[in-house]
Parts: C-alpha cells; sequence; structure tokens
C-alpha cells in the first residue's frame, strides 16, 4: 500500500520561551518532533546541539550523541518523548510551546518510574504463562524476534499478533500472568515488560 508523509508543522514564536530556559548545564542536546522542528532550527545557540525531529519511539538521533553532552532539552507538548532517555542519568528539559512553559524532570518522577519497572521484573520472574504482543505495524513488526524469543523462554508462552495494542484486551485472557512486548516501547500497563527489559533469569 503506498503511503504519503506530510509534515504538520505548527508555527509559533519560540522567543518568549527561549528567554525562560535557565540551564547550569553547558553541553545541551535540544530535540524536538517535527512540528517544530523549523522553528528550533532557527534556535542559534553555542550550548545547544540540535539532534533533529524524533518520530513516535525512534530516539536513534538523539542516543547518538548522548555520551558527549550534560542534559538534554525537549521542545514539544508532553513528557512521553523526554521520559524514553530517562535511563542515561542526565537531567531532562521540557519546554512546553503550548502552555510557554519549561520545566525539568523532577527526581520524584524518575524514582517512581524506576519502581515501576522494578515491580515489572518481579512480576516478570514470578510468571508461569507469558503473553508475547507482536504488532504488524510497519516499523513496528519484529514477528522473528518474538519466536526466537518464545523458543529461548523456558516457560508457556503464546503468540498475540495484532495491529493496535489494545491493553484493555488483556482482561480477556486472564490466565496470562505477564506480557512480553516487542511493539512500541512506550505501552504502559502494569502486566507489560519491554523484550529489551527482560530479566536474564527466564532463560534459565
Amino acid at each position: 500500500m503506498k503511503r504519503i508523509y506530510i509534515k504538520a508543522e505548527m508555527d509559533i514564536d519560540l522567543e518568549p520561551l527561549l528567554k525562560k530556559i535557565k540551564i547550569l548545564e553547558k553541553r545541551v542536546v535540544l530535540f524536538t518532533t517535527v512540528q517544530f522542528e523549523h522553528e528550533v532550527k532557527k534556535i542559534k545557540n553555542e550550548r545547544f546541539i540540535f539532534a533533529g525531529s524524533i518520530l513516535g519511539c525512534n530516539i536513534d538521533n538523539v542516543l547518538r550523541i548522548a555520551n558527549d553532552i550534560d542534559a538534554f532539552l525537549f521542545v514539544g507538548s508532553g513528557d512521553f518523548h523526554p521520559l524514553s532517555l530517562k535511563k542515561l542519568n542526565k537531567p531532562i528539559y521540557v519546554a512546553n510551546p503550548l502552555t510557554n512553559e519549561i520545566k525539568k524532570i523532577s527526581e520524584r518522577q524518575l524514582e517512581l518510574l524506576e519502581k515501576k519497572e522494578k515491580a515489572k521484573i518481579v512480576k516478570t520472574l514470578d510468571a508461569e504463562k507469558f503473553g508475547i504482543v507482536v504488532s504488524i505495524k510497519p516499523g513496528q513488526n519484529l514477528f522473528h524476534q518474538a519466536i526466537k524469543l518464545q523458543e529461548k523462554l523456558k516457560k508457556e508462552s503464546f503468540l498475540f499478533i495484532c495491529n493496535d495494542v489494545d491493553t484493555v484486551e488483556f482482561e480477556n485472557f486472564p490466565d496470562i500472568d505477564m506480557w512480553i512486548n516487542t511493539a512500541c516501547p512506550r505501552i504502559e500497563h502494569n502486566k507489560i515488560i519491554n523484550m529489551k527489559d527482560l530479566p536474564k533469569e527466564i532463560f534459565n
């Protein structure tokens, strides 16, 4: 099926927002979404290293230079994208052009997320039956990796193949102790763990 990609740019004056930025770190990675990329490119500041825009869950262009910087600055709305960098243990700032507000992701917020992830690991180690979620969407389809994962698992598991992952549907399978996600890594549910976060012990 043919696809046409159309950029949805949002014309917005970033000047008032930039005046509020007070970041102590010297080298800062600046990244955004496609809606604001054309405006963010206009920012001229020797401290900022523009990593480009991110699409969906793909933050590879940010990660490529993450080791050489001191902090992250995301220009956009919401915490979805910046929180994908939480494991790098560097300050994360969010500049929201829609509300004209700037904030730093708090240590408390990061601690709560870490506790949730540790709880999921415990549940995974205790699980006896797994559901492996596979998406057929382009860019998310990891069917072959899911098959290999299933072969390595030492416990009972089943493949669940879908287009859109609806976590509400999990309730229809109460016998599944834990779900392993091979699709978008940002899907949230207290019984789902990303494939890359699986503890090695479940393969022994």
